[in-house]
């Protein structure tokens, strides 16, 4: 059976209402366009997003349920808080954006990544922009570990993460959803559930509160220097 998938115009920034998209693959909305930071800006205020390899066309997805973190009841396990306390990490934010972007791809290989040179070459433009911001592990003065996604108001968008070392991409996302919160951070969005979000901590949120929670989280302040580039310390829990 032929499926309609509608194409995006190039002229506009323009979406479909993200409740039309497909059941089967779950959350296909369009494809087309491009990764201009407007339309990127305005597809991640809607809830959608583009995942694709390289040799097909941009494709845009807003899939249901969404796989969230829930920052005021994310709690990390006793073996992560032990590890933290020896580990001898430094966590920063926003110190390293294009070498994290990059090192999420390579973790992948060729074969595996939907970070294209042409994602690689938008995020870091969002990133220049202000939109897109990073967290960073580093051991003995060595990247090795990170996360990046995009900010929508409250809700942070995350987009990938890499760790070359043990829980380094734990710590990074239990520091960086601590101060989060701190500084009025409402959601951690992580698009699609699956078994080590789920180990982490993830939810599910059908499409229809998360939407609502987006309108109204999109237009949201942070405290001030939220992402400013710092160093993050070890939260209380």
């Amino acid at each position: 059976m032929a499926i309609y998938l509608p194409e995006l115009s190039l002229s506009t920034t323009h979406f479909p209402n993200p409740t039309t998209a497909l059941d089967d693959p779950n959350g296909l909305l369009a494809f087309g366009g491009d990764l201009s930071p407007q339309r990127l800006l305005a597809a991640y205020q809607q809830g959608i997003f583009p995942w694709y390899s390289d040799g097909e066309p941009i494709l845009w997805w807003s899939p249901a349920p969404r796989a969230v973190f829930c920052p005021q009841d994310f709690k990390p396990s006793k073996s992560l808080r032990k590890f933290a306390r020896k580990s001898g990490y430094q966590i920063t934010l926003n110190q390293a954006c294009a070498e994290v972007i990059e090192q999420c791809a390579a973790c992948r290989g060729p074969e595996e990544t939907w970070i294209t040179d042409e994602m690689i070459q938008a995020y870091q433009t969002m990133h220049q922009l202000g939109y897109c911001h990073s967290v960073e592990v580093w051991q003995n003065g060595n990247l090795v570990g990170g996360l990046y996604g995009i900010q929508v108001g409250s809700v942070f968008c995350g987009e990938s993460m890499f760790t070359l070392a043990d829980n380094a991409s734990k710590l990074a996302l239990w520091y960086f959803i601590r101060h989060f919160r701190a500084h009025g951070g409402t959601l951690v969005d992580c698009q699609i559930m699956n078994d080590h979000l789920a180990s982490l901590g993830a939810i599910t949120r059908e499409r229809a509160p998360f939407l609502a929670h987006l309108t109204t989280a999109k237009n949201a302040i942070l405290k001030a220097g939220c992402f400013a580039p710092q160093t993050l310390t070890m939260p209380v829990e």
